[in-house]
């Protein structure tokens, strides 16, 4: 009888702290995300600083297109509009240095979930959709590299195709695995051609790692240098645009006025001036309900931790020359994620270790604060390498090359160089939110459809574009020369830790949209991203969560 007692009172123990938990939870995401900290920890990718990190100008009195993030979505999107209108006046928004949020602190990878979750995929959007859905997830890879090609970044954005490893050390576990492949091979055989399944024998041979995993799925993957990418391709865009294209750091969007009948723009209030608008792009992920409130628990942020270390003497040559790229599954919940520069002290980026510690990650949902990590996270990930490649594979550690100058920064002189958190934005039903926003979900009324800001050529007269005749600075015109959507606010955010392999082709589709050509994103734009009061409604975050448990 004792003993049962005994067995009660802890179930209620632990039936009570597990309500307390859920309270605090709900409440952290029922609650602002706010602004960017001011003191982020230090990323290893963003040393040394790009030479516009602090990029500013005066802001201009109005524009056509206020984008709100200068990360890869951002980027991509003012890429994409000023490519297609050279004439578009755009202004980049950033609350601190340039890149300074998730796409400069994650693992540079660019390897989508393919055959993990097919079925799943299959069952929720039909096989036609979720195929759409994969191949713009591959796309990804080529039309970066594409770009850096032709813009001439290629060297500094790092951007390779990898050989990529999809690492099981549960036995029970691998066998789901290749069951998932085989069933995606079935439906997709083109695009799966290239991916195989090795065994424990043949992943110790080939790949050296520990002896004891289960196996791996082998194929083709991507990896890059996300903050060089990003911050070379704004440089490019500051000197092509010189006259039309800004951006602001330290200059975080406060809030968003909705149009009046004194001023039918919007107005995005910042500490530095406010900016005249017809057109908003949300492209700050896992903060992107601090402006539009109805999107939270749509869009959660979570903090993630990553790291920067030093491989061991003993690693393979086809390690060690940052092409391969691996994801490691140890069994159950989470994942580990590592790719390998291909130049420098060749520091293995590695992240993850969600699983290792279930409380901590739990306590990471709803924190949008990147000024520190996991320290669970970071123990696990600080320890975890020798042992997924196996004593004999990693060898001794490895000495710090002290003859790099990376300005006056003093990094870690163990394996591990450098630690950071970041925060990711976790979609409530697993997918990101890309286009329009309702009035609904913005809560804001857009302006009228035919209003775009004045051109201003002051005090010298009138413009030729311009068709008022009055010199108020509330004036709106139309110019002729733009062709725009109808203006209003819009969104690519909530990539659920894949932001490397949806946000670059969100940003791009949603300058498509925001443009009025969507006629040329039909054929690759998978339509279950797009943006809807009826999905809105139906995104469920705890039914999101409890698909992957």
């Amino acid at each position: 009888m004792g003993s049962v007692l005994s067995r009660a009172k802890l179930i209620l123990g632990a039936v009570v702290l597990i309500n307390r938990a859920l309270d605090t939870l709900s409440k952290r995401l029922k609650t602002s995300p706010g602004l960017p900290v001011s003191n982020p920890s230090l990323p290893f990718w963003t040393i040394p600083k790009s030479t516009i990190s602090s990029e500013g100008k005066d802001l201009p009195q109005d524009a056509d297109i206020v984008i709100i993030g200068s990360g890869i979505t951002g980027t991509s999107f003012a890429y994409h509009a000023l490519k297609r209108d050279s004439s578009l006046r755009v202004v980049i928004l950033e609350a601190r240095d340039v890149c300074s949020g998730a796409t400069g602190r994650n693992g540079g990878h660019i390897n989508p979930p393919l055959f993990d979750g097919w079925k799943d995929l299959k069952e929720r959007h039909g096989e036609s959709d979720a195929k759409m859905l994969i191949r713009f997830r591959l796309a990804h890879v080529q039309d970066m590299k594409a770009v850096a090609t032709e813009e001439d970044i290629l060297k500094e954005s790092q951007i390779r195709v990898t050989e990529h490893l999809e690492v099981h050390i549960n036995r029970e576990y691998f066998e789901e695995a290749r069951e998932e492949l085989e069933g995606w091979k079935t439906d997709m055989p083109d695009e799966a051609e290239a991916f195989t399944a090795f065994e424990e024998s043949q992943v110790v041979e080939n790949f050296n790692l520990a002896p004891g995993t289960a196996g791996c799925i082998w194929g083709p993957g991507g990896a890059m240098h996300p903050y060089r990418f990003v911050t070379c391709l704004l440089a490019k865009l500051l000197d092509r645009h010189s006259q039309n294209f800004y951006i602001a750091t330290h200059t975080p969007c406060i809030s968003i006025t909705a149009p009046s009948r004194a001023n039918p723009l919007y107005t995005v209030e910042t500490p530095n001036g406010s900016i005249l608008a017809p057109h908003i792009v949300h492209a700050t992920n896992g903060w992107v309900s601090h402006l539009v409130e109805p999107m939270r628990e749509k869009v959660v942020p979570v903090r993630g931790t990553m790291s920067a270390q030093r491989p061991g003497t003993s690693l393979s040559p086809a390690t060690q020359d940052g092409l391969r790229s691996f994801v490691f599954h140890p069994g159950g919940l989470g994942y580990d994620y590592l790719t390998q520069l291909p130049s420098g002290e060749h520091e293995l980026m590695f992240g993850g270790g969600w699983a290792s510690a279930f409380d901590s990650a739990f306590a990471d949902i709803g924190v949008s604060d990147d000024s520190s990590f996991s320290f669970s996270v970071a123990s696990h990930l600080a320890g975890a390498l020798p042992l997924y490649f196996g004593t004999g594979s990693w060898g001794k550690e490895k000495q710090p090359d002290t003859s790099d100058d990376d300005g006056g920064i003093k990094w870690g002189e163990g394996r591990t160089k450098a630690q950071w958190g970041g925060i990711l934005g976790i979609s409530a039903d697993g997918l990101p939110w890309v286009g329009r926003l309702p009035r609904k979900i913005s809560g804001r009324a857009e302006p009228p459809t035919t209003c775009t800001p004045r051109e201003r050529s002051g005090s010298s007269g009138k413009t030729e574009t311009e068709t008022s005749t009055s010199d108020s600075v509330d004036d709106v015109v139309v110019r002729d020369r733009l062709r725009t959507a109808s203006p209003g606010e819009w969104i690519a955010a909530g990539y659920t830790g894949e932001g490397m392999v949806h946000a670059w082709m969100s940003g791009k589709a949603l300058a498509c949209m925001v443009q009025d050509a969507e006629d040329e994103m039909k054929d690759w734009f998978p339509e279950m991203l797009r943006v809807t009061e009826d999905r809105w409604k139906k995104a469920n975050l705890e039914e999101f969560i409890s698909r992957r448990l």
